[in-house]
């Protein structure tokens, strides 16, 4: 039943009294009042007949015509932010501030340690280019990954946190067996390519066993085993017959 139409309900002088005399008025008018309502369910009723602008004696705003109807933006523009108090969060000022702190010794490391990023590793598709740039001097190849020989001595072995090495060659696959300092592969001012076993266990270079104190010379296309992880050895011949001419020139006649 719709609010404004209860039976006996007569809005205009009875219900102008304040709801604390109206326990007063019900036994007076009994044509007014159902007996089977209290006076507390009369003032819940009235309320919401209130919230709803549904009594007689209220009239609801018209919303306004035309382009002058009030919006969330023209709303913000009306807003003062001068009179705005600026809340600040202690917390969350020292939170950013740490998380600011650790971001810049992050760069910094970074930037510390950018000279010693000798050796990129790229992954291998079946689109990747065996091609050389002008920076690398070889490519130490394998099955999922190659590593590219931009400095003269390149470290070989198996990363640790407190271990760091230009080749990490557990990236290629299984290396608990390597040594952390495997071997070191240096490039001679004659342009030869020569490999250092620094690690315990032997590395095979063209099935030829490389022992611990013992050292090598790299060819092109020396296939590099060292624990059952294979690699080919490819080198930049463009960049080294450079290297060479340059070094024949300095050395004196």
């Amino acid at each position: 039943m719709c609010l404004t139409q209860q039976q006996g309900w007569q809005q205009p002088d009875r219900m102008k009294s304040p709801p604390q005399s109206w326990p007063a008025h019900m036994p007076i008018h009994p044509d007014a009042f159902c007996l089977a309502r209290t006076a507390k369910a009369l003032q819940a009723h009235w309320q919401l007949m209130k919230q709803y602008y549904l009594l007689e004696d209220q009239t609801v705003q018209p919303l306004p015509k035309g382009d002058q109807v009030l919006n969330f933006s023209d709303a913000e523009d009306l807003i003062d932010d001068n009179k705005l108090k600026d809340m600040r969060d202690e917390v969350l000022e020292h939170e950013l501030m740490v998380a600011d702190r650790r971001q810049k010794r992050e760069i910094r490391q970074l930037e510390q340690e950018l000279h010693k990023w000798q050796v990129l590793v790229d992954s291998i598709t079946g689109m990747s280019s065996p091609d050389f740039d002008n920076q690398t001097l070889a490519v130490l190849r394998g099955r999922m990954v190659r590593y590219l020989m931009r400095s003269r001595e390149i470290t070989l072995g198996r990363a640790t946190k407190d271990n760091q090495i230009d080749v990490d060659l557990s990236l290629e696959g299984p290396a608990w067996k390597i040594s952390r300092k495997q071997g070191v592969i240096k490039l001679k001012n004659n342009g030869d390519f020569f490999i250092a076993n620094e690690g315990r266990r032997p590395i095979y270079i063209d099935g030829r066993p490389v022992l611990c104190g013992s050292k090598w010379r790299l060819s092109n296309n020396s296939v590099v085993e060292i624990a059952s992880l294979r690699f080919v050895f490819l080198i930049n011949q463009d960049l080294i017959a450079l290297i060479r001419a340059e070094a024949a020139k300095i050395t004196p006649q």
